[in-house]
């Protein structure tokens, strides 16, 4: 009887891990540049002293779908869609380096730019600082142009090149704060081929309707689960009533 109640209990807990990551796809359903998260199932047996006679499900999110979403013009100048399979480079909050899709980048009091989650966007020396401007361009290959406050507009001056990168080929992981980074550490070189869509934003590629779906299925899982013990329960309680001797 423990056996079916552990069988029950294992697939509840992947039952709860697909509906955390189908809620975090639904939550992101109008974020710029997200990614859908998969979610896979593997099996793993249970340790202790004896045979190896017990094995349980583990769910966790190993990658996520990188199909492109749809790409709308904006005219916003700081706004860019990555073209192809382009990433791009920000610093995460434990100073890492991660890569992203998203491209609303938006200009803090302090000139610094970031995305529009507050990652600071890197270029060629680390984190893009701007200095006060009259107009922001940004290139095709991702350089950086401006006119400063109060000079020609026909000579604009080129402060840095955002970081793009190609991680087609590489193993890279996505991690719990929607960032991509390498699987084994360290960071991607630049890509020089590399380029962006100004003007443009990409939008999330989950399906709404799809996730909605799987996340009823989720819950029918669930349920079926619940009832799967309390079967296991009036299978045990009926035993021991057999097993009862009147006094």
């Amino acid at each position: 009887m423990d056996r079916l109640i552990d069988v029950a209990r294992t697939a509840m807990r992947g039952a709860m891990a697909r509906q955390t990551a189908i809620s975090n796809n639904l939550a992101n359903v109008n974020t710029a540049g997200f990614r859908a998260e998969i979610l896979n199932a593997s099996t793993r047996w249970v340790g202790g002293q004896g045979f190896q006679s017990r094995a349980e499900q583990i769910d966790q999110v190993v990658a996520a779908d990188m199909k492109t979403g749809t790409v709308v013009q904006t005219g916003n100048p700081l706004d860019i869609a990555m073209d192809g399979d382009a990433l791009l480079a920000v610093q995460a909050n434990d100073g890492s380096e991660g890569y992203t899709r998203r491209g609303d980048l938006k200009l803090s009091e302090s000139g610094l730019l970031t995305t529009g989650d507050g990652y600071p966007v890197l270029g060629e020396g680390g984190p893009i600082t701007l200095p006060p401007a009259d107009s922001v361009k940004i290139s095709k290959d991702g350089s950086i142009w401006i006119v400063p406050q109060g000079g020609q507009i026909d000579q604009p001056q080129q402060v840095d090149t955002i970081k793009l990168v190609n991680a087609k080929g590489s193993t890279i992981a996505k991690g719990t704060d929607n960032l991509f980074r390498e699987a084994n550490g360290g960071a991607q070189p630049q890509d020089p081929i590399a380029s962006v869509t100004s003007g443009a934003l990409e939008g999330s590629n989950v399906n709404a309707t799809t996730a909605l779906v799987q996340m009823i299925e989720a819950s029918r899982a669930w349920e079926t689960q619940i009832k799967m013990i309390d079967t296991a329960k009036d299978i045990d309680n009926g035993g021991a009533s057999l097993m009862r001797l009147d006094a």
